[in-house]
């Protein structure tokens, strides 16, 4: 009798055990995520970036969240990637913002603005003075969530075939400029086009373009726009490049909290140290590019041109407020943080680097 009792407990506990884990087997359902880039394969720094956040999402969520990543290559559809994450193609993407603001022109604004904020203010404004806030608002309501996707720090103005001396020498020059710099060189009388990366150097080569802005020393110099435009301009309209990751929203509701949570920090991580790889690079690169490259004109463009540039700057962002209010809400939002964080980076960063040289300068 005690046999058969200790057999029945045996047998019982073992049933009970099954009931238990249940819930835990089914906790270890794989999700999987199919993100599209629009860059090219193996595409250093951006697309490192997505790699990095692939290698983490599936670290840290031990297996359970893998990501499969498409370059341009295998969708061949750089500039589609938002059409291709909004229509459940994809899950994923990894692009710029401005890049549709032909379709939506409120997302302009979340990837950088000409004369606007430095890349370390940016994220100040993202993160602490509503920028994510009203990304959502433009995103949200197309089925689309947009997070910060890594940044290339202050962008250089571009490679040109043609020293630019003065304000008529943009009039009619055709140059591969994305964003609201486009709007601005247009407004001046260039004429600007957007062109995928994988295409810039034959562009150049073959006179469809005088001139165009990539990124800077990280990424230019092997590209080899110096062999056909050696002048190159230090920046004025991207001074803190985001980069973005582009999710389904309906995609991201299907995850399960932990899920979205580890999504969540890993692209966060992801965009954080593709800015510290792209500084490092631009730095790296700048001086290889003195000695390697002797023959790049390095130039600032004259204060005529910038002020020219500046002047329709404000024109033009006049002209959207007036147009939109939620367009109005980001610009206002993002002068008023400029204007606060500013003053705190002229008497930190910039005041420090101004007493270091003066010390330089007098040794």
């Amino acid at each position: 009798m005690k046999k058969n009792r200790l057999l029945l407990t045996l047998i019982t506990a073992l049933l009970l055990l099954g009931v238990c884990t249940s819930p835990v087997q089914s906790a270890e359902k794989v999700y999987r995520l199919k993100l599209a880039e629009t860059w090219p394969t193996n595409f250093p720094i951006f697309g490192d970036a997505t790699k990095n956040l692939a290698a983490m999402v599936d670290k840290m969520s031990k297996g359970r969240l893998k990501i499969t990543i498409d370059s341009k290559n295998k969708h061949k559809a750089p500039l589609g990637v938002f059409d291709m994450v909004r229509a459940g193609q994809y899950d994923m993407g990894h692009s710029a913002s401005y890049y549709w603001k032909g379709k939506v022109p409120n997302t302009l604004y979340f990837s950088a603005m000409p004369f606007g904020m430095i890349t370390v203010e940016q994220y100040g404004w993202f993160y602490q003075g509503g920028g994510m806030e009203l990304m959502e608002k433009v995103y949200a309501p197309l089925g689309l969530l947009s997070f910060p996707g890594g940044n290339t720090g202050n962008q250089m103005g571009g490679w040109f075939k043609k020293e630019i001396n003065s304000l008529e020498d943009l009039k009619g020059l055709k140059m591969r400029i994305p964003g609201f710099a486009g709007e601005i060189l247009a407004k001046v009388g260039a004429k600007p086009t957007n062109i995928p990366a994988g295409e810039l150097y034959t562009a150049l080569e073959r006179n469809t373009i005088d001139a165009l802005e990539w990124v800077g020393p990280s990424l230019d110099l092997r590209m080899g726009f110096h062999k056909i435009a050696p002048y190159y301009y230090t920046g004025w309209h991207e001074p803190g490049t985001e980069l973005q990751f582009l999710i389904n929203k309906r995609k991201w509701d299907s995850l399960p909290p932990d899920l979205q949570e580890i999504l969540r920090v890993s692209m966060r991580t992801a965009a954080y140290d593709m800015y510290i790889q792209a500084y490092d690079a631009s730095a790296e690169n700048w001086a290889k590019m003195k000695s390697d490259y002797p023959d790049i004109k390095v130039k600032t463009f004259p204060k005529e041109v910038l002020a020219a540039l500046r002047k329709a700057n404000d024109e033009l962002l006049a002209e959207k407020a007036a147009e939109d209010p939620l367009a109005n809400e980001i610009i206002q939002s993002q002068a008023a943080y400029l204007k606060k964080v500013r003053a705190w980076t002229d008497i930190s960063d910039k005041a420090y680097l101004e007493s270091v040289e003066s010390l330089s300068a007098d040794d």
